[in-house]
């Protein structure tokens, strides 16, 4: 049975989604003004993985993460780039395709745009106006708090207690500073679209909800996003979904836990801020993607250099025994020795790691176990036939690639691969070997090192040379 924490009931529950064999999930993706931090790719790769996971098990999940790319922030860098804000969100928008790529994640079913759904954005507060959620000053759409009888059951909350401390910014125009702005007023030279109430723009929680609504249905099974959303962001959006729908917005909310850098709060002023793009030019994904999944997506993850180096460790360890498969599989091999091994244990536990809230430490404990227990049982045995082999890479991909994505059976690093470049690589082993046997030991030392400077690896045994690369 697959349970999950849900935060709008605090605590685990059965899953169980409104359509047989089918997952509605929707998580706040960035807005994009910039590139972003390695917060958010904790948020995005923790998605990921349970994205795959519900695939794992069966379920043909439609994956819908949005962009916002219209907000105060885009226009503050396009004052400050002078640029249009269009041409600062597009921009920030590629650059977030081309990170999420190198992180291994699944593309996603649908990337919906804020400023592609102004429509339905204005449909919704047309609706809430008529119901009186919602009250127009001068052009300013704000939402009534207290006419929404559940406001703060996501966060847990009182209203009364945030309106006696409220911490936002004070608004004559709002009848309670707890109110938030469905549609802005647009101010001299910023972007607007013509609506009902003069033009302006959407504010950003009913983004989330026009594009949810939309793509998803007025219910849907899974919403996502960091902790820091729970509120307002996410207490916003179900104030108005709600009201507007009149039905239950979400069934399941899941929210994924803060990250520190060397166990203090990330922040740019204590000069601890990282983006995805710069951790990914210093380590592979699968290192990031493991070093992620060894702490439980609800709990803070500390992030440092000794924990990297040692995830890195532990992905060497993985990908030894994923290149010794691959080698195994392409010899000739005419045995069909099988030893003992309960390959169906190993699925089991790492199932039931998976199906207790995506327990993902224990599910990477069991693999780490598999491989340990695996190179014992090569170790203690010659001649091991392919079927064994066979059963390896199955389970290995199924789990470590496909769930946790932390392997690529099918990168064209590794040997057996007849890519343009594995061939070069094995052209330059043969070239040494003449070298070697010609005593040149010069030239075959000269290959060996530029190699090496590549990141590529020799490895040289009794009968034969083969190559590794280096991940970082």
């Amino acid at each position: 049975m697959l349970s999950l924490y849900n935060t709008l009931t605090k605590r685990k529950e059965e899953f169980i989604p409104l359509k047989p064999s089918q997952v509605d999930f929707y998580i706040c993706g960035p807005t994009v003004y910039d590139y972003f931090h390695i917060g958010n790719a904790r948020t995005f790769v923790m998605a990921d993985i349970i994205r795959r996971y519900l695939e794992y098990k069966g379920f043909k999940v439609k994956f819908v993460m949005n962009l916002t790319d219209i907000d105060d922030r885009i226009i503050k860098k396009s004052i400050e780039e002078k640029k249009s804000a269009q041409a600062v969100a597009e921009f920030y928008s590629d650059r977030f395709f081309e990170d999420i790529k190198k992180l291994k994640l699944k593309e996603a079913d649908l990337y919906p745009k804020a400023t592609q759904h102004i429509d339905e954005i204005a449909e919704i507060i047309k609706n809430l106006e008529s119901k009186g959620f919602a009250y127009n000053v001068e052009g300013n759409v704000f939402y009534d708090v207290s006419k929404f009888k559940d406001y703060g059951k996501l966060s847990g909350k009182k209203l009364d207690e945030l309106e006696s401390g409220a911490r936002v910014d004070v608004n004559e125009e709002k009848k309670n500073p707890l109110d938030f702005a469905l549609w802005k007023k647009a101010k001299p030279g910023e972007p607007f679209w013509d609506s009902p109430w003069g033009k302006g723009r959407p504010g950003w929680h009913i983004e989330c909800s026009a594009m949810s609504c939309k793509h998803l249905g007025e219910t849907f099974d899974i919403h996502a996003g960091g902790n820091d959303l729970i509120f307002p962001h996410h207490e916003n959006e179900i104030a108005q979904s709600e009201a507007a729908n009149e039905k239950p917005f979400v069934k399941y909310w899941i929210h994924f836990g803060f990250l520190n850098i060397n166990q203090e709060k990330m922040s740019k002023s204590l000069g601890n801020f990282f983006t995805a793009r710069e951790v990914l030019q210093k380590y592979s994904a699968e290192t990031i993607r493991l070093l992620f999944s060894q702490t439980h997506y609800r709990g803070p993850l500390n992030f440092s250099d000794e924990l990297l180096n040692a995830a890195k460790k532990g992905l060497e360890k993985m990908n030894n025994l994923v290149e010794k498969v691959e080698e195994q599989l392409n010899e000739e091999n005419g045995t069909e020795f099988v030893p003992d091994f309960v390959f169906s244990k190993y699925y089991r536990d790492f199932e039931a790691s998976m199906d207790d809230d995506f327990n993902s430490p224990q599910a990477a404990a069991v693999i780490f176990d598999f491989i340990k227990d695996a190179n014992k049982t090569i170790s203690e045995h010659e001649n091991i036939g392919k079927e064994f082999y066979l059963k390896v890479k199955e389970f290995l991909g199924r789990t470590a690639e496909n769930v946790l994505g932390i392997i690529d059976f099918s990168s064209t690093d590794r040997k057996g691969d007849v890519a343009l470049e594995s061939n070069l690589i094995e052209l330059l082993i043969r070239l040494r070997n003449e070298a070697k046997k010609e005593k040149n030991y010069r030239l075959s030392d000269q290959i060996r090192d530029e190699l090496n400077k590549l990141g590529i690896q020799l490895q040289d045994s009794k009968d034969r040379t083969i190559f590794k690369v280096k991940k970082n």
